[in-house]
């Protein structure tokens, strides 16, 4: 079968919009007839026009419009079409995509955003917009995709197997999202609105949480010039409460011997602490597109597109933080299980730190995505095609983590009030159910009596990443028994990403500061506030309102956060150094620059011949990429001026003499073959075989170079972390990838099987070294440090952890199987009914290590899940349709976020989700849908169940609205 029979097959089926045309065996008989008369001298538009097209409309004709996309392609592929992305309102592309074959999603705030493809994790993920590469407000090389709406794209594939002239970047895969060509629209104009309003069931258990978000879109496309000028825009809206109610376990890097038994090197490990919180917020994100087309000659194709999007959270957590600090605590009745703590009675010592902290944090988060485009293909020859795009992807972040602590004090109503040390904790960890738990100084959490606020921070994180691109590709036919055509391009693009941090601090989150003394609260600033529910046997609460509380605080206004060295920095020039004054040096340290220049180039050869009578296409190929890396960098030398140290001054004028700075990197080259081949066993089967060398560079924002070290002012512990490196290398990996499709010609759908494996050569680890010796490495420590009750203790070493590019490697191999069909053959009333489904398998002998205080633990690959369904079961009659979704992935590991990213292990889930819809009449159709309908919850654990990690709650989601389209 020829090149040229697919591509107008696949232009068959894209020009049937939201209907879905003939199923393939028809399209192929009609399409065969229109080659013989466009070979006779016939009029080509006229005969498309004449063919008659059976519109089979709703969810099962987008099904088969992807297995056409997917049967068509020349790699290994995945696909969403247009119409499904139009007819199921998935609140992102995150959602849309997982229903796809071995592709899962993590959830952020009962959100899908980052996804998983094969079991490897989102950083392994590479994606574009329009085949341009897209950057990410996380600081990632993965993109968020909750950023994209999905009423703003068109079609989204997943390329399992890559080709040459793809981007480098993908270990895993990579995902190509598409905005609307208007060109190829179905009608000469094309308008739809949707609009949708929605409620969530948990809302009402938060207090200031929001019940009832809306969505709104809009979309126009149309064709002027007797169909040489296209233009689209669209815009979509959503605003969204978003609430949960939460347990999390904290990260387990305190030790002691906790049993009695003398074994120094067998000290228990015990939690920092763990958290129960109330969380909400509103979500807001406003999406944009535009794109025209222009068609001067039947040589020439000129294109513009834009892509915009905003999208802006604010988010309150009110609760409790509790920090056992268990290296220095009195510990009675503990319970131990594998060496670690998962229950005991805590009591605060005399020059001890347990306690439980009121914490009211208030958190925004401003992201903005915008990508614009500009592309000229033209035929130079009736053998020569040449395409030339010129790209930019940008991203801005700024995140703001507002800290507001309370602590419980003797007695609130006295001058000068005293911290409460009576403290004492007790609790025991259920697993992946709650906890139980107890505190005597319970009564005193709901009294303004007791209650002080004695600490406010903000922390802002201001990310930006972008990129701009040029490529140049060639294609050239061939007249050839072997060859169709040849294949080449060159790519250039230069990347700078910055990352600023910045911080306020206002007295202290363990004391009553005499020089920043606590607030007294009054009953205006609070309210009491119950936890219900599962939750109910949690204690109650003072819920802080935060502005009330720091105007009352700051009466002249409220200190902005800046980016500074701190006055109790030892760098610091002596005349501006204050004894026990902060130490916020990394805000200094962490901050920085990382640029990336990469070029390019490509040569691919395309198949299309005969083996033993087994017609096989394909293409096969290399692709050379050279990367330069390099950072902004401060190197500690000790104030040495002939070792270039220079004064940097802060944002707040303090000027540092100890650093000098400079920029650090390297460039490397590697050369990537890749091949794939099909062959077509019959009309109806087809076995596909691709092999390729990938790479995936490290996350952007490991290339900074930052070190930082900080000193714990109980024990005198230093500690730090050059988690990051511009001599970091990419993540490199051989796969094969073997797949055999059946498409049925009797009925839609096909039945697909294949395997992978995946030989990875090299991963980045992060190692943490116990007792590492800072002063002997040349880190300016100082021998005592003064604490902040003006008492001195002596530093001694701690834990240092560095990124390395480790050689240790392994396999990932697995297995998928994909079912899709409509049942036609049934009676008429059944003839809507189907089905879609997948399972995949995946396994891997790669183990990673994780410390959890002294002990290193084997974790299995980030992001893999041994076992991932999907299934859909629908069924449409006369303008009503139906379905319901499932979607399973078993234990994995990832990240979750507490005070810190913390590596965990996530329990298994099962979403469920469900929709109904009725068409009115062509132009209006009404629905209603469920999200989440089993109210799944997020769970995770520290190394096995026992030590519990998160238990979060997130409520279902439901949505009425109405669409409109003429």
């Amino acid at each position: 079968m020829s090149n040229y029979k697919h591509s107008l097959l696949t232009l068959a089926i894209a020009a049937a919009g939201f209907s879905c045309s003939i199923s393939a065996e028809e399209a192929n008989q009609q399409l065969a007839q229109q080659e013989q008369q466009v070979s006779a001298g016939s009029n080509t538009s006229k005969t498309r026009e004449e063919v008659e097209v059976i519109e089979v409309k709703g969810f099962s004709s987008s099904l088969i419009k992807s297995l056409n996309d997917k049967r068509f392609a020349d790699t290994v592929v995945e696909s969403i079409s247009a119409d499904d992305l139009g007819s199921l309102p998935d609140v992102s592309m995150a959602d849309a995509l997982t229903r796809l074959p071995g592709i899962s999603a993590v959830r952020t705030g009962g959100q899908a955003s980052e996804i998983n493809i094969r079991g490897m994790a989102g950083g392994f993920v590479f994606s574009t917009l329009n085949g341009r590469e897209q950057v990410s407000t996380s600081g990632q090389r993965n993109i968020e995709f909750d950023q994209y709406p999905s009423e703003l794209i068109s079609s989204a594939s997943v390329y399992k197997s890559p080709k040459v002239s793809l981007i480098e970047g993908g270990v895993a895969g990579t995902v190509e999202l598409k905005t609307a060509s208007p060109l190829k629209a179905k009608e000469t104009h094309n308008f739809t609105v949707n609009a949708r309003g929605m409620l969530n069931d948990r809302a009402d258990e938060i207090p200031g949480g929001q019940e009832t978000g809306d969505r709104f879109s809009f979309s126009y496309q149309g064709k002027f010039l007797e169909d040489t000028v296209g233009v689209a825009v669209g815009f979509a809206r959503l605003y969204q409460p978003s609430v949960s109610t939460q347990f999390v376990g904290l990260a387990y890097n305190k030790q002691a011997d906790v049993d009695g038994i003398d074994e120094a090197s067998r000290n228990e490990l015990i939690s920092e602490g763990f958290e129960m919180q109330h969380r909400g917020g509103e979500e807001t994100r406003n999406g944009y597109m535009a794109a025209i087309e222009w068609i001067p000659t039947d040589k020439l194709t000129v294109t513009a597109d834009a892509f915009l999007s905003k999208f802006d959270t604010e988010a309150f957590a009110r609760g409790f933080r509790v920090k056992l600090e268990g290296d220095s605590a009195a510990i009675g009745n503990p319970v131990i299980n594998d060496n670690m703590v998962i229950g005991g009675t805590f009591n605060r010592k005399t020059n001890g730190n347990t306690r439980v902290e009121l914490v009211n944090d208030d958190n925004t988060d401003n992201d903005e995505v915008k990508s614009f485009g500009f592309n000229v293909d033209f035929d130079a020859t009736d053998a020569l095609t040449l395409n030339f795009d010129l790209s930019h992807s940008s991203a801005d972040s700024v995140f703001k983590n507002g800290l507001l602590w309370a602590l419980v004090a003797e007695d609130a109503r006295v001058p000068n009030p005293v911290l409460d040390g009576n403290v004492s904790i007790s609790y025991l960890l259920n697993g992946l159910n709650l906890p139980d738990l107890g505190f005597n100084q319970e009564g005193a959490f709901t009294d303004i009596n007791r209650v002080m606020v004695s600490k406010y921070g903000i922390y802002p994180y201001i990310n930006s990443d972008e990129v701009n691109a040029y490529k140049l590709d060639a294609k050239y036919e061939l007249d050839n028994s072997v060859l169709s055509s040849f294949e080449a391009g060159v790519r250039y693009s230069e990347r700078t990403y910055s990352n600023d941090r910045q911080v306020f601090e206002y007295g202290s989150d363990g004391a009553f500061l005499s020089s920043q003394p606590p607030l007294r609260l009054t009953e205006d600033m609070v309210d009491v506030v119950d936890f219900s529910g599962n939750f109910s046997h949690f204690p109650s609460y003072l819920a802080i309102d935060l502005n009330k509380a720091l105007n009352a605080w700051f009466p002249q206004g409220i200190p902005q956060p800046v980016q500074t060295w701190g006055t109790g920095n030892t760098g610091v020039l002596p005349s501006q150094r204050v004894s026990g004054g902060p130490d916020t040096a990394w805000s200094v340290l962490q901050s920085g620059e990382v640029y990336e220049d990469v070029m390019a180039a490509y040569v691919m050869a395309n198949l299309d011949t005969e083996v033993f009578s087994i017609p096989v296409t394909g293409n096969i190929g290399v692709r050379m990429v050279e990367t330069k890396q390099y950072a902004t960098d401060l190197t500690d030398v000790g104030g040495n001026a002939t070792l270039g140290a220079q004064n940097i001054t802060d944002e707040a004028g303090l000027v540092n003499i100890r650093y000098k700075p400079g920029i650090i990197g390297q460039t490397y080259r590697d050369y990537l073959p890749q091949m794939n081949l099909n062959f077509a066993l019959t009309d109806s089967d087809q076995l596909r075989f691709a092999a390729a060398k990938v790479m995936s560079r490290p996350p952007i924002d490991r290339l900074a170079s930052n070190t930082s070290y900080t000193v714990d002012t109980l024990t005198g512990q230093v500690n730090g972390s050059s988690s990051n490196s511009p001599f970091l290398k990419p993540f490199y990996a051989t796969q094969y990838d073997i797949s055999y499709e059946k498409y049925f010609t009797e009925t839609d759908g096909a039945f697909v099987v294949a395997v992978f494996y995946k030989d990875i050569e090299s991963f980045i680890n992060t190692f943490t070294i116990a007792d590492f010796d800072f002063k002997a490495a040349g880190f300016p420590i100082p021998d005592f440090i003064v604490r902040e009750n003006g008492s001195t203790i002596e530093t001694k070493p701690g834990n240092y952890t560095t990124a390395v590019n480790n050689d240790k490697g392994g396999y990932i191999r697995g297995a998928e199987i994909a079912y899709t069909q409509v049942f036609k053959f049934l009676p008429s009333f059944w003839q809507g009914l189907g089905f879609s489904g997948s399972y995949s398998y995946t396994e891997s002998e790669i183990q990673q290590q994780v410390s959890l205080g002294a002990q290193t633990i084997d974790i299995t690959l980030p992001g893999l899940s041994k076992n991932v369904m999907t299934a859909t079961l629908f069924w449409e009659y006369e303008g009503f349709e139906t379905r319901i979704s499932g979607r399973y992935r078993d234990n994995f590991v990832s990240e979750q976020v507490a005070v810190e990213a913390q590596t965990v292990n996530f329990d298994g889930e099962m979403v469920i989700d469900y929709q109904a819809s009725y068409q009115i009449n062509d132009n209006f159709g009404v629905l209603f849908q469920v999200n989440n309908l089993t109210d799944e919850p997020t769970k995770s654990y520290f190394g096995n169940e026992a030590n519990t990690g998160t238990i979060q709650f997130f409520g279902r989601q439901y949505f009425v609205g109405a669409n409109y389209k003429f």
